[in-house]
């Protein structure tokens, strides 16, 4: 089960806004829905969330490239928002590299440890295991690289709204 938001800073504080990912195929696109929900190219944070298995933030500042922090790149890996958020720059591969995003067809997230049947690699072994990304992202509003690094999927995006001041409006799309 996955959980998306927006939580974009406004002159009044956060607001926040459920979103649908499924017509969104790349970082860009992403980035482009967070900017066109801040008319004041003010910080957007997307916010996503598989249960009990990782999460993820996107921050976007207006016409900046966005900044990303993935809590598991190898479980991200499985899943469709997972393959959105880890870009090659993000995984420090070629872009012409032989992608293994090409590879997972018709994944939930729930697949742990399926092996790929040309040569008995686990799917996603190209990607650490753990969190990957700007652990920093969040260090201008109040939250750490390490407190970034010890939230766990089940709490994380609760305690960065707690932090932020907007676990109200969060929990209202929620």
């Amino acid at each position: 089960m996955y959980f998306t938001a927006l939580l974009a800073r406004t002159d009044d504080g956060w607001e926040a806004s459920d979103t649908e990912l499924d017509d969104v195929e790349s970082l860009d696109e992403l980035a482009e829905l967070a900017r066109e929900s801040s008319p004041d190219d003010e910080t957007v944070l997307v916010c996503i969330e598989q249960e009990g298995s990782w999460f993820g933030i996107v921050r976007v500042d207006g016409e900046d490239d966005p900044r990303v922090f993935v809590s598991d790149a190898a479980r991200a890996m499985r899943s469709a928002y997972g393959e959105i958020l880890l870009t090659d720059e993000l995984l420090g591969r070629e872009p012409e590299d032989p992608s293994v995003l090409d590879q997972l067809v018709d994944l939930d997230g729930t697949e742990d440890g399926l092996e790929d049947e040309e040569d008995d690699e686990p799917l996603g072994s190209e990607v650490p295991r753990g969190p990957l990304g700007d652990v920093g992202l969040l260090a201008d509003l109040g939250i750490d690289a390490g407190t970034v690094l010890k939230l766990t999927p089940d709490d994380a995006l609760s305690s960065i709204a707690d932090a932020l001041g907007c676990s109200e409006v969060l929990e209202a799309v929620r």
